[in-house]
């Protein structure tokens, strides 16, 4: 099969698209023809880069979202069936105890023609979601729910502030906090990206690059500051505005660091306002299923900019890199140019 492989770490240019062995499924696993597969900051060009803050073993293949159509079953598979259409989770032994095995991190990932994963970490699609849709779902929506829900706790009426509201993770954080009944600031870096979060059902936006942020939510909630911030860029300025634009009892829950990721803290706004800061990566099955059915009824949208072959592999990471467009940029390797 073709694949896109880097020996070294550095410059888009180090991913060539290259003939290596297709991967066979083992006892319980699938093996999956891959539609789509989205570039994302932090788990493809931060890796990419060898800037990630675990290791990763070369040659490697990149790839944490494939979604595609199962073309062959390993032994004593009996919950798929050879043309069944999938997405798939990051985290492969998700609730197993050991190190964890990561899709496109720990083991070669999706920006190939197939890929491998046991059947119990693949989720079928409905009717009327399509590949492209379901990778951007299955990468960001189920984080989002689990953000909100389970460690920020937003309650109905409390004002959300979601940082870079546009982006994948951003644009899931503003439709889940509206389904848990908050009120949503969508911040962004252009008058572009606020807009957008705005027409996803955000009730106010701020383009932080123009504005004073804290300053803005502080006018919006009334003085009284957020409640909740989803933050996800960890960009040392706009997480001190972030911050301190939390009001008593604030929590700020985050999952990303492509900004950066040292970040100063006010320690006086921390424990005078009684505020929490946590991190979070986790999500459940449920979150999953949940999502893509959201996604089939028209509840839930997602942003895509385009869709690119997989010979396109290095100009789709200087793309997202420049930060160019407007939602997440997908690999169909069933385009080779």
């Amino acid at each position: 099969m073709k694949a896109v492989v880097f020996h070294e770490f550095g410059p888009p240019e180090v991913m060539r698209v290259e003939e290596v062995p297709t991967p066979e499924p083992g006892p319980g696993e699938v093996q999956i023809e891959v539609r789509a597969v989205s570039v994302n900051t932090t788990l493809d060009l931060i890796v990419r880069a060898g800037k990630y803050p675990l290791p990763v073993k070369l040659p490697h293949v990149l790839g944490v979202d494939p979604s595609g159509v199962v073309a062959k079953l390993g032994a004593g598979v009996t919950t798929r069936r050879v043309g069944d259409r999938v997405t798939t989770d990051l985290l492969l032994n998700r609730g197993q105890p050991g190190p964890r095995v990561m899709l496109g991190l720990t083991v070669w990932g999706g920006y190939a023609q197939y890929v491998v994963v046991p059947a119990a970490c693949t989720y079928l699609l409905p009717d009327g979601v399509d590949f492209a849709t379901a990778t951007v779902v299955s990468r960001h929506a189920p984080l989002a729910f689990s953000m909100l829900r389970d460690k920020a706790r937003v309650q109905p009426g409390e004002w959300v502030l979601v940082m870079g509201a546009a982006g994948g993770l951003g644009s899931a954080a503003v439709q889940a906090a509206k389904y848990f009944g908050a009120r949503v600031i969508a911040a962004a870096g252009s008058d572009e990206r606020v807009k957008a979060a705005m027409g996803l059902g955000a009730d106010a936006g701020v383009n932080y690059r123009a504005a004073d942020l804290t300053a803005e939510v502080k006018r919006i909630t009334g003085g009284n500051g957020a409640d909740v911030v989803l933050e996800n860029i960890g960009d040392p300025e706009l997480f001190s505005r972030a911050f301190l634009s939390l009001g008593r009892g604030g929590r700020l829950v985050t999952a990303g660091a492509h900004g950066g990721g040292i970040v100063p803290v006010n320690i006086s706004h921390l424990y005078i306002n009684h505020i929490t800061i946590m991190g979070w990566t986790g999500q459940s099955d449920a979150d999953l299923n949940d999502s893509l059915k959201a996604a089939a009824d028209g509840r839930y949208r997602v942003l895509i900019d385009r869709i690119m072959p997989l010979s396109a592999a290095a100009e789709a990471h200087y793309y997202v890199a420049a930060r160019s467009g407007l939602g997440k940029v997908i690999l169909d390797p069933t385009r080779l140019a």
